[in-house]
């Protein structure tokens, strides 16, 4: 196994990582305003991850804090679009619509370097947006909780582009590394700063809740967040778009196991797709 299939490995962790999100936090926005989840999860993570790396954030240049912050910024305003959706959605489909992003980062990034996608590339990407619609088969007229997550698909998009010319351009994986841990830290100040003006903050009601609070923390943010700059480092800005098609499948999963929802024939089909669109790329169909 080559360096780059050991870096798209955990690209693909990182993201199944964060899949899980989507459960947890829907559960706690029952109890909790957006701004405080917010600031509570990202800024618990930067700092346990600022105890355990403290030796290379010691030494880091402007450059890697600025790509923490604008990375961090782009995040802080992807999440505020996808916790206001998940109020009202299902996170099913929060998760399908952000998801989204997985046509659109290749078509972004062609406009940005004016570079026409391969062919392969394009269908890769249809592929993959063909099963992630198949996981899902609910369909409901368009709301503002619908547009908040489409919102979301765009700033998804907008991250992973940016995130993969920052971290591409970085002295070393240590400095991808600290590219990832500064941008938690920027997005909790953020959060936690915002909801200290309008007053909202509060803490987890119960033990339940901070156990699901500690799992955002360690799972979803500290592996999830901090090592996707790093995974990204090492793999291209279309296939790391290509790669957020795991979340939803991921998140239908869980949906099964942990809310008892049904999964069809179609949620199969969409999930084999999905695997199909990740392997493609290292299919050879010509004739020797």
């Amino acid at each position: 196994m080559n360096t780059s299939h050991r870096y798209e490995i955990l690209l693909a962790s990182v993201i199944a990582a964060r899949a899980t999100s989507f459960i947890f936090s829907k559960m706690l926005l029952e109890s909790m305003d957006t701004f405080a989840l917010l600031g509570i999860r990202f800024l618990l993570a930067f700092l346990i991850l600022a105890l355990l790396f403290a030796r290379h954030l010691i030494h880091i240049d402007r450059q890697v804090l600025f790509s923490g912050f604008v990375i961090g910024a782009l995040y802080f305003l992807l999440m505020i679009c996808e916790l206001t959706a998940l109020r009202n959605t299902d996170s099913s489909m929060v998760s399908l619509l952000e998801n989204c992003a997985i046509i659109l980062v290749p078509l972004l990034n062609a406009f940005i370097t004016w570079k026409i996608p391969s062919a392969k590339s394009i269908l890769c990407a249809l592929v993959a947006m063909l099963g992630v619609v198949l996981l899902t088969s609910k369909v409901g007229k368009v709301s503002a909780s619908i547009l908040l997550a489409l919102c979301a698909a765009l700033l998804y998009a907008i991250a992973i582009i940016v995130t993969g010319r920052f971290t591409q351009k970085s002295k070393s994986a240590e400095s991808a590394l600290c590219i990832g841990i500064i941008q938690l830290g920027f997005i909790g100040i953020f959060a936690l700063t915002i909801s200290f003006i309008r007053g909202t903050f509060t803490f987890p009601q119960n033990g339940s809740h901070w156990a699901m609070l500690l799992m955002l923390v360690i799972v979803c943010t500290g592996f999830g967040y901090t090592l996707q700059p790093v995974a990204q480092s090492k793999v291209s800005i279309e296939r790391s778009g290509l790669f957020c098609s795991i979340n939803p499948a991921i998140a239908t999963i869980l949906g099964v196991i942990v809310l008892h929802e049904q999964f069809g024939i179609l949620s199969v089909l969409g999930i084999l797709l999905i695997i199909f669109s990740i392997m493609l790329p290292y299919l050879n169909f010509s004739k020797k």
